[in-house]
């Protein structure tokens, strides 16, 4: 296998996907390293989801070699073998506009989410909301299967009824637009009633059943923050 330097001399664009930021600092740097073999033209995209300062770190170094290096999270899972990636990218607007073509040859969207360190905020973010609503889907299942409900037919019912009342964790990022014409407060002092009731009631059938629920009492908690910006 040739070594990172020999394939970023014989490239104008070179991914890195790796499981951390050490990993991706081995890739770069050292005598066999990407930037041993950096050259004028040659674009660093980084697909590893990474901090925020390790990435700063990799851009100073690239920097330092006349390399552009972009961060460029990706999500997909199991679609990423058919080509039907989302990837979510930091950096100049022109290195980025050079570089689209490789992009989009393997992914079914591509976004420019701003400067550098925009991407991988992007991903981190995403990624926050996706680990957090698992957590909440297991703390509702256990809750549901303490109260003898079938965990099937529990699943079915919440993946269905989530896509009829077009639920998305998305709703409340841009509360001005869930009822157009609406002050966005009014809308979150209604929300915020149904939402303290109902997480009360989950609470309670919660302690009655040794559950643990952490990601409810959070919830419950932040209720006002969540509905009324406060």
């Amino acid at each position: 296998m040739n070594p990172p330097a020999d394939v970023a001399r014989n490239s104008d664009v070179l991914m890195i996907a790796v499981l951390n930021g050490d990993q991706a600092r081995g890739v770069l740097e050292g005598p066999d390293g990407v930037l041993a073999g950096a050259h004028p033209g040659l674009a660093i995209v980084m697909l590893s989801t990474i901090t925020l300062d390790e990435l700063d770190g990799l851009v100073e170094q690239a920097t330092k070699h006349n390399v552009a290096l972009l961060d460029c999270g990706v999500t997909g899972g199991q679609l990423s073998a058919k080509g039907e990636m989302i990837s979510m990218i930091g950096g100049d607007d022109t290195v980025v506009a050079r570089i689209m073509p490789v992009l989009e040859a393997f992914n079914a969207e591509v976004h420019h989410m701003g400067d550098t360190g925009a991407g991988m905020a992007t991903k981190i973010a995403r990624n926050m909301i996706h680990f957090t609503v698992w957590r909440a889907g297991f703390e509702g299942a256990q809750l549901a299967a303490k109260a003898g409900v079938d965990l099937e037919k529990f699943a079915a019912l919440v993946e269905n009824a989530s896509h009829k009342q077009g639920a998305s964790v998305t709703t409340w990022m841009t509360p001005e637009k869930i009822v157009p014409g609406s002050d966005p407060r009014e809308v979150g002092k209604h929300t915020l009633v149904y939402h303290q009731k109902d997480m009360d009631a989950a609470r309670e059938l919660a302690e009655q059943l040794g559950v643990e629920t952490p990601t409810c009492d959070v919830a419950r908690a932040k209720g006002p923050q969540t509905y009324l910006q406060e």
